[in-house]
């Protein structure tokens, strides 16, 4: 979207810098001549700006990695990546001296001498315990650079019922939309029909380098662009990788988001465009199909497990693998999809009441101030509002108060 808001400026101020001469005609001769030209030029421009971003047949993604390193585009970057980060010690060296660490940056890519840092790791809960690959300052700075320029790009490729990182979707949203595939699929819950539910296992740390390089050289025609993408993906190997192939994207990149979504776009275009899938969504690396006959469930499942296995060097996860009749209820992205009720999974409840305990207890200790104990209880209460839990939000509420009480 900067890049287009630049354009337009560009060629706004082309328009206007005529305006002179085209009141200087009014004044001599050969007006009507100069005016109607200068009107056909505006005509123009305006018609080529139309068309230009608003055309999928004209679309130009030439010159990709100029607009990524363009001191405008790093900038804008730090601007996104630096939100709530500010009292970060690393985050705050890197401001101190900000405008020379953005031109350095900027003068590295252009030259071609750039190249990716290394990574700190660190484990959290969330709630299973996921482990965390940091890069230095800088290099996510970069990956917020790339993210915009690119995310654009691929996101006309992307089939609507994705909804991982990507704008106007979410969890939310991916729940929601299982809910109305299931209401379509039942004609209203007046028929059964099942679910089947798939996790890809490890996904993360087994996505195949030489695999996604091959997916984004399809459309990232720029070579210089390539070069970059390849140097932020080659930065990472997880412990999936050997001697033959280079495997694995770290958990915390920006970029990682979008790579992963190209890379299982993939499979989205397998299952609605090979299989005909009609009622199928993903969140990352959970996804799934429903339709009213088990038996054809099980076939489909052989066949993307094939595709996963020979296409992307996936495979599903043995144990997380399920078929259910949708009034057992399908626990998906956190919440269980029932008949006209939506409830919150058991070990999100259980991760709630731990969470604000522990909260709770760090502002007696003095270690958080009210401002951010509210905020939490805010946030869970958010979390409990997408779901029916109108008497879990009162429980919720009382055990609060009585554990500030205490």
């Amino acid at each position: 979207m900067a890049g287009e808001q630049y354009v337009f400026q560009r060629f706004q101020q082309n328009v206007f810098a005529l305006l002179p001469k085209r009141i200087a005609v009014l004044f001599g001769d050969g007006i009507s001549e100069a005016v109607e030209i200068a009107i056909h030029f505006v005509d123009f421009f305006e018609d080529w700006y139309v068309k230009f971003f608003h055309s999928n047949k004209m679309k130009n993604y030439n010159n990709i990695f100029e607009k990524i390193i363009s001191p405008e585009n790093l900038f804008s970057a730090w601007d996104c990546f630096k939100s709530n980060k500010r009292k970060k010690a690393d985050v705050q060296r890197f401001e101190w001296e900000l405008e020379q660490n953005i031109f350095q940056l900027h003068r590295e890519l252009r030259r071609g001498t750039y190249r990716h840092g290394g990574y700190s790791s660190f484990f959290i809960q969330d709630p299973k315990q996921r482990h965390i690959h940091k890069a230095d300052v800088r290099d996510r700075v970069l990956h917020h650079a790339v993210f915009s320029v690119l995310n654009p790009i691929f996101e006309e490729t992307f089939i609507f019922n994705s909804y991982s990182c990507r704008i106007g979707k979410g969890t939310h949203k991916g729940v929601s939309a299982l809910e109305s595939m299931i209401r379509k699929e039942t004609k209203n819950y007046s028929k059964s029909c099942f679910v089947l539910k798939c996790d890809i296992k490890q996904f993360f740390g087994s996505v195949d380098h030489a695999i996604l390089k091959i997916i984004l050289k399809r459309r990232i025609k720029d070579e210089n662009a390539y070069w970059l993408l390849k140097e932020i993906i080659d930065s990472f190997s997880s412990e999936h990788s050997d001697i033959f192939y280079t495997r694995g994207l770290p958990i915390g990149n920006l970029t990682s988001q979008l790579f992963a979504n190209v890379y299982l776009n993939e499979l989205d275009q397998f299952v609605k465009h090979k299989l005909k899938i009609k009622r199928y969504a993903r969140y990352t690396d959970d996804f799934v199909i429903v339709e009213d006959d088990k038996d054809y469930l099980l076939d489909i499942l052989k066949s993307i497990n094939s595709f996963l296995k020979e296409k992307l060097a996936l495979k599903l996860h043995p144990k997380k693998i399920q078929i259910r009749k949708y009034r057992q209820g399908v626990d998906f992205l956190g919440y269980v999809a029932l008949p006209h009720y939506r409830a919150v999974r058991n070990k999100t409840k259980k991760r709630i009441f731990r969470k604000l305990k522990m909260r709770i207890a760090q502002h007696k200790a003095g270690e958080i101030d009210e401002k951010s104990l509210n905020q939490s209880l805010q946030s869970y209460l958010g979390v409990l509002s997408h779901a029916d839990t109108h008497k879990l939000k009162e429980e919720l509420l009382n055990q609060f108060w009585i554990w500030l009480s205490d």
